[in-house]
C-alpha cells in the first residue's frame, strides 16, 4: 500500500463517519453534535499536519472528538 491509497482510505473513513453521524443529527444532543464536529475538524487538521498520514488523521479525529465532547458538555450545562 502506498501513501496515496492510505490517505484516500483514511479520508474516506472520516468522511463516511461524519456523514453517518449527520444522518442522525436531529436525534443528537448538543454534546454529541460537538463531538462529531470536533472529530471532523480534528481529522482534517491531522491529515494536513501529517501530510495525509493515516495515524495523523485518525489521531486528529480522536483528539478533536474528545475536545468537542468536552466543549459540548459545558454548553449543555448553560
Amino acid at each position: 500500500m502506498n501513501l496515496k491509497s492510505i490517505l484516500r482510505t483514511g479520508t474516506l473513513a472520516v468522511l463516511l463517519g461524519t456523514l453517518a453521524a449527520c444522518s442522525t443529527w436531529d436525534g443528537m444532543s448538543g454534546r454529541e453534535k460537538s463531538a462529531v464536529g470536533g472529530a471532523a475538524i480534528g481529522g482534517a487538521a491531522g491529515a494536513v499536519m501529517s501530510d495525509g498520514g493515516l495515524l495523523g488523521t485518525v489521531g486528529g479525529a480522536a483528539i478533536g472528538g474528545v475536545v468537542g465532547d468536552q466543549v459540548g458538555k459545558h454548553r449543555d450545562k448553560k
